[in-house]
């Protein structure tokens, strides 16, 4: 198969902003991507939630912007845009025509440099209230709402960065002054803490000039780095946690420490959970839903994070009737016999084509080839990733999956999220008794304005 080379410039400003360019004149559109260095693990014990309330706060106006105007005045010109917070960035985005590049770009470098002119008591009340309502709205009323926030909790200990939400403590919203929010701002908001990619029906030499015209007078802000976290090891014995309710049917989140992203036991270790339950031919839908019949679904994932930390999870849609500690036992049984044989020759295949199929389709999208080459150049310090991703897939044998999957995905080392049906015949006991107490971090947080963004699609 052909390599995948899409075009990559990139050039650094005087002032720290990271600007790439990737030429794609196929549609007489372009993505403008921002990401900056700022989500919930950057933020204090006391002062959870910031990274995402700003995110609410960056359309409500800044120095030459009334309050809304940004979507609108793009909307106008047929753009597509929104935003997202996450452990460890904030990402703005917008697809525009290509004659409306440089509105885009002005309207972002405005509130990036200037929005703190209109952060007053006002939007900081308005912003507090409505993040409360999307808490309720997207976690508190509906099935299996929390169940992330549990597995970060579950998973990672209280004092790392991942443990607690996104979305934040509405008791340290409600405790924010305004000039805590300033301080903040003025902490992580600056040029030389943000990566603007532009792909698109753009030359470098013409983006390099867009972005210099318009970001170009920011100036740069004082960082204080810290030093990321070291390899979290697996968990040391299983943890679990289980939630008695209102749900559909019982359902059990197996939940795993991984490397962090990118690194080669991070890689093996996807192929090894999609190889467990990432496909609709993997091992467990195979064994509990064909076979068994004790599962209406199974899933498995990883997500791929840079602070010490990765994570895998497993999720099964326990059938009505079904016990669910069996099925729990049958999960650890087939986890074990992958770690005893791994993958097969026609597994291996499968995983790899379904990953590359995936990866292209992506990289197809300039919205979200955009999203990849931000999210590798501020994070892992690698835009050409979007490039060399799917050969370092291939490279992984089934030997390294065996062995990574051994070292990071034992049952001994895993961490269980149940959500019990209240009707179930299980006997689940009490959820006080079993829960673990912690705060958990949110899933992606987003505005809502537009459409779905794949990421918050699930």
């Amino acid at each position: 198969m052909t390599a995948i080379s899409y075009p990559l410039v990139e050039r650094t400003l005087a002032n720290g902003l990271r600007v790439i360019v990737s030429e794609d004149h196929t549609v007489p559109n372009v993505a403008v991507n921002l990401w900056v260095g700022v989500g919930s693990r950057h933020e204090a014990p006391g002062r959870t939630g910031f990274a995402h309330l700003f995110e609410h706060l960056m359309f409500q106006g800044s120095r030459n912007v009334t309050s809304g105007e940004h979507f609108s005045a793009l909307m106008d010109e047929g753009a597509r845009l929104n935003a997202t917070t996450w452990f460890d960035r904030t990402n703005y985005f917008e697809t525009v025509p290509t004659g409306a590049l440089e509105l885009a770009l002005w309207l972002e470098a405005d509130r990036h440099g200037h929005l703190l002119d209109a952060v007053t008591q006002e939007n900081l009340d308005n912003q507090r209230d409505v993040v409360k309502e999307e808490k309720r709205q997207r976690y508190d009323n509906v099935p299996y709402g929390s169940a992330l926030l549990d597995i970060y909790a579950t998973v990672f200990p209280e004092d790392h960065p991942y443990h607690h939400p996104t979305i934040g403590s509405m008791e340290d919203l409600d405790a924010a002054t305004l000039e805590d929010v300033h301080e903040f701002f003025r902490a992580h908001y600056g040029p030389n803490n943000t990566v603007l990619t532009l792909v698109g029906d753009v030359t470098p030499e013409e983006g390099f000039a867009a972005a210099e015209k318009y970001f170009g007078h920011l100036p740069p802000i004082e960082l204080h780095r810290r030093e990321r976290h070291p390899q979290l090891p697996p968990l040391d014995e299983p943890v679990r946690l289980d939630r008695v309710g209102d749900v559909p049917n019982d359902r059990l989140y197996i939940s795993f420490r991984l490397p962090v992203d990118t690194t080669p036991d991070y890689l093996a270790c996807q192929v090894a959970v999609d190889v467990l339950g990432g496909l609709a031919s993997s091992r467990l839908v195979r064994r509990l839903v064909r076979t068994d019949e004790t599962a209406v679904a199974v899933g498995g994932w990883t997500m791929g994070l840079i602070d010490g930390s990765g994570l895998a999870t497993i999720t099964v849609d326990v059938a009505a009737g079904a016990d669910v500690d069996e099925v729990e036992a049958a999960v650890c049984e087939e986890i074990r016999r992958f770690l005893d044989e791994g993958p097969d020759a026609a597994e291996l295949e499968s995983v790899i084509a379904d990953t590359e199929r995936s990866w292209l389709s992506a990289l197809a999208s300039i919205e979200e080839r955009a999203d990849h080459i931000s999210h590798h150049a501020l994070l892992t310090g690698d835009a050409g990733y979007v490039n060399t991703f799917v050969d370092r897939i291939r490279a992984v044998t089934a030997e390294q999956a065996r062995a990574a999957a051994q070292a990071w995905l034992d049952p001994r080392s895993r961490a269980v999220v149940r959500y019990l049906a209240t009707d179930s015949d299980t006997d689940h006991g009490s959820e006080t008794d079993r829960d673990t107490g912690h705060d958990a971090p949110a899933p992606t947080e987003r505005v809502e304005r537009t459409e779905k963004d794949p990421e918050e699609a699930a």
